[in-house]
């Protein structure tokens, strides 16, 4: 019996993005991404450089499992701009799919979020429709607030599963086109 190999998705790149796996040699950019506290502001608190490499390692086994995860996006020159996927995530004990995005402070307010976000979503259409794609965000963040409202997404649940926060649900029901 041969084990079957979930197809890995991409999406497409958008006029001033491209998206790519994650690889071991990303550690020192994801860690400063990851490890940047005004970035993290609405995390528990900012990711250690183990913790930077557990995320990378994570998303590949997401890449082999899913097909899908967090993807790095750059510019078409290579400059490392965050990331930004499709994962599995839960709210409420209810499985869904999410779309996250992670921005390098220095280029927030460029439309960089919400340009792969886009993309993101169109990837989701196309493979997952019909279903419904979220972005659980903390009710402070204001910016990824916005990003969600962008994409067309509007308020469908608190998340009450963790006891130190509730968390705002953003929801876009994807139809096939």
């Amino acid at each position: 019996m041969s084990e079957s190999i979930t197809p890995r998705l991409l999406p497409q790149p958008t006029t001033r993005l491209r998206f790519r796996e994650m690889v071991d040699s990303d550690l020192d950019n994801m860690a400063r991404l990851l490890g940047d506290a005004e970035t993290m502001a609405f995390y528990p608190a900012p990711k250690t450089r183990a913790e930077s490499a557990a995320w990378i390692s994570r998303n590949q086994q997401r890449y082999k499992q899913d097909g899908h995860g967090m993807w790095v996006i750059e510019t078409h020159d290579g400059v490392f701009i965050g990331d930004c996927g499709v994962t599995w995530q839960s709210y409420n004990g209810i499985t869904v799919r999410e779309v996250g995005y992670h921005v390098r402070r220095e280029v927030t307010r460029r439309g960089y979020a919400t340009e792969a976000a886009t993309s993101c979503v169109e990837l989701a259409r196309a493979e997952f429709a019909p279903s419904l794609l979220t972005a659980i965000i903390h009710p402070d963040n204001v910016a990824s607030l916005r990003v969600a409202e962008h994409l067309g997404m509007t308020h469908v649940a608190d998340d009450r599963a963790h006891p130190w926060i509730v968390r705002t649900v953003m929801g876009l029901q994807l139809e096939r086109c």
